[in-house]
């Protein structure tokens, strides 16, 4: 195999083609079928004819916080906190954008009512780190995870332009999401809705469910030439041992893993490589990477030069890939997080 630099994961992406809102509905997105040679245009809800009784989807649930948080410090400078982990305490890790970062304990008065606000303790997860540690906290004792909800925003990606709205409130989440701590959707679930649940249920397919709180790092480029210098961002995961089972009764009867979404897929095989069922997770997967559970891949259209975009690379072939991206840009695919999907085959060598 021929190694592989960060120019051969780049492509030219026209900007009409990121989508700026979710499809009207969720399973009506467009569904490219790549998983035989000749990929094949479909609608998103015609996925259960793709499987078969026997398979097991496997999603992610976390769910997306209302991680973005707004305030001012006591000079009058804004300030804007992206929250990336809730940590003990009422204190959480986060993002800070300033123009001048305050010292530690100052607070900063958060925009929200009965006296929200947050103390600087210092940076994380070390004195060098790139995050900070404050305390969230308000005058009734209410914890992080409720503040967030009552007076956070949804954290959309970079790429989406519009300010969140009630309906980013609904459609960047998950209908099974449960576990709150992520602060970035797992976007390949984004199309699943009851009804196509119920029918892929029907048809004998059947569920099970991980956690990977899917980090900021996520929008990350990678920056260097050379992949392999690429520092991959920490997040924390989980597989419950419901899903471990499910999986080699899977494996038992002959069924495919199916992984919805690169966060499972980055989930799934940091176990295998592990052998911990849950932890914090730096797997960076690369062309040449030997998978050991996943056998099929819904997943959305990602960015060029991304870690994502070497991943399916891995999973499914470069070359096979990029003929994809080449198909999905020439007929107007929608990219990104609020885009279209496609579904992949492992790559056999």
């Amino acid at each position: 195999m021929r190694p592989y630099t960060l120019s051969d994961f780049d492509f030219t992406l026209p900007e009409a083609l990121i989508a700026q809102h979710p499809a009207p509905e969720r399973s009506s997105s467009r569904l490219l079928d790549g998983s035989s040679p000749q990929a094949q245009d479909r609608i998103f809800r015609e996925l259960p004819s793709l499987l078969r009784a026997g398979d097991l989807l496997v999603f992610n649930d976390t769910k997306v916080l209302k991680a973005r948080l707004f305030g001012e410090k006591a000079s009058g400078g804004k300030v804007e906190l992206l929250v990336e982990r809730v940590l003990t305490g009422n204190q959480v890790a986060a993002h800070m954008r300033v123009s001048k970062k305050p010292e530690p304990g100052a607070t900063i008065s958060l925009v929200g009512d009965g006296g929200f606000r947050a103390t600087l303790l210092g940076r994380w997860p070390d004195a060098d780190g790139t995050l900070f540690r404050f305390v969230l906290s308000n005058d009734a004792g209410d914890d992080p995870y409720t503040l967030m909800e009552r007076h956070g925003h949804v954290p959309l990606p970079p790429y989406i332009t519009h300010t969140d709205s009630a309906e980013d409130a609904q459609r960047y989440q998950t209908v099974f999401a449960r576990a709150p701590g992520a602060v970035a959707a797992p976007t390949a679930a984004l199309h699943f809705d009851d009804a196509l649940l119920a029918e892929l249920e029907a048809r004998g397919v059947q569920r099970a469910s991980v956690t990977l709180h899917v980090g900021a790092g996520t929008f990350q480029p990678v920056k260097t030439e050379n992949i392999a210098e690429h520092q991959m961002h920490s997040e924390w995961y989980e597989v419950p041992t419901a899903t471990q089972q499910a999986i080699a009764a899977c494996k038992a009867r002959g069924g495919r893993v199916v992984a919805v979404g690169t966060t499972t897929v980055r989930t799934l095989e940091s176990w295998a490589q592990s052998g911990l069922a849950s932890g914090d997770t730096r797997i960076f997967i690369t062309p040449g990477f030997v998978f050991q559970h996943v056998d099929l891949l819904v997943t959305n259209f990602h960015l060029p030069k991304s870690s994502l975009m070497m991943l399916v690379s891995a999973f499914a072939g470069y070359e096979h890939i990029m003929d994809l991206y080449r198909h999905a840009i020439a007929n107007q695919y929608r990219f990104f997080s609020y885009g279209d999907a496609m579904l992949l085959q492992r790559k056999t060598a």
